[in-house]
């Protein structure tokens, strides 16, 4: 069972100002932590999706990264589901043998390669097709989608993201406890919370 990793790193940053991506914590940049956990499982292809300020954000990407394809969504501005589509069809071309997609996004700083692997194993276990990260009583991301969720997955439109699937099809969904998920950084006042927690 392959299962790939899509990074959702699309987004503008509207509330932020400027591109979150690059923003740091801990000496690494949002981007950086995420795709480096990435790095520390076994999941292949993992793809990151780039739109607003991709060609900053793709030069200061972190050098030792030949293991991750970039890829630009020129439609981010349609929203998240476009970033799902170009990076699933993306994975889709990299390995059409790839059972499963993990979905995760840019911002959630506290993410570790351990909380992507349990979804996996959560996977194995429960033989759901769809398993969410539990945090602050909702379901998010990461997420792992079983590739019988692929099309649905390429049928999302606008700001319908993986949430809606999620909700849709909710009997087939198991958890994983994600206990700091729930940190995710969209505003300057977000950011010095966390700077000060540090």
């Amino acid at each position: 069972m392959g299962t790939g990793i899509i990074i959702l790193a699309a987004g503008n940053s509207s509330r932020m100002g400027k591109p979150k991506q690059l923003m740091t914590y801990l000496g690494r940049t949002f981007l950086d932590i995420v795709t480096m956990e990435a790095l520390e499982t076994k999941c292949a292809p993992v793809i990151v999706v780039l739109g607003a300020h991709a060609e900053e954000i793709a030069a200061q990407q972190h050098q030792q990264q030949e293991h991750i394809s970039h890829i630009v969504n020129k439609s981010w501005q349609q929203g998240m589901s476009s970033s799902i589509i170009a990076g699933l069809s993306e994975a889709i071309k990299t390995d059409p043998k790839v059972d499963n997609i993990i979905l995760t996004v840019a911002d959630q700083v506290f993410i570790k390669s351990a909380v992507l692997e349990s979804l996996i194993l959560k996977q194995q276990s429960s033989g759901k097709g769809i398993v969410a990260s539990s945090y602050s009583d909702t379901l998010g991301t990461p997420a792992l989608f079983n590739k019988k969720y692929f099309e649905a997955l390429l049928s999302l439109q606008g700001e319908n993201g993986a949430k809606s699937l999620i909700k849709l099809y909710n009997e087939d969904v198991d958890a994983i406890d994600f206990e700091l998920g729930h940190v995710d950084i969209d505003t300057e006042q977000d950011y010095k919370h966390l700077i000060q927690s540090q």
